[in-house]
């Protein structure tokens, strides 16, 4: 079974699959540039995976217009007739890769030693990571605030400075600020 990808764009949603070309609503991207579009989901290797962290990458092979669509109004026996027509305008898109984004791409670019200095994380870094709670990146607002009565003070405590250095969710920030009250 081969591995694909549900992915959003333009407020629709469509299951693809590396190699495959398909018409989307107009994008405001020129041809022949890459795009990555929202990952809803990735299937086909075991169960799937609702909150995927990969990434899928598209190429825009060009612009279309879609099919004339003719629209005939009349009313009898009065003389009424309106003729008019409609044509979609559409992106052809093509699926280049599922799972290998666009860090890889740019990884592949740079001189090894930059890659080195990369991938190694700063010691502070390292030493909040071991003090974070396990599975806490992937640990939503809701699961976050029942989690956090049974952690550590430590742990409550880097988890809040982790939510205040990245993505500062209200809920989250709310709910370890109450939880370190309690240990207090």
């Amino acid at each position: 079974m081969s591995s694909y990808a549900i992915i959003s764009l333009g407020g629709k949603q469509y299951r693809v699959s590396e190699g495959e070309r398909l018409l989307v609503d107009r994008l405001r991207v020129d041809e022949g540039s890459t795009l990555e579009p929202r990952v809803l989901l990735i299937g086909g290797s075991g169960a799937p995976d609702l909150s995927p962290s990969t990434t899928v990458t598209a190429r825009v092979v060009g612009h279309e217009l879609g099919e004339k669509i003719r629209i005939g109004k009349y009313r009898r026996r009065t003389g009424y007739k309106k003729h008019t027509g409609h044509r979609s305008k559409l992106t052809r898109i093509e699926i280049e890769s599922i799972g290998a984004g666009k860090r890889a791409a740019k990884s592949a670019a740079k001189p090894k030693a930059e890659q080195a200095e990369k991938t190694a994380p700063p010691k502070a870094e390292v030493q909040e990571a071991a003090a974070l709670p396990e599975g806490y990146a992937s640990m939503t607002i809701a699961q976050l605030s029942e989690a956090a009565g049974a952690w550590s003070r430590e742990q409550v405590e880097a988890a809040l400075e982790h939510e205040r250095s990245g993505k500062a969710r209200k809920g989250a920030l709310a709910a370890l600020g109450s939880a370190l009250e309690e240990k207090s």
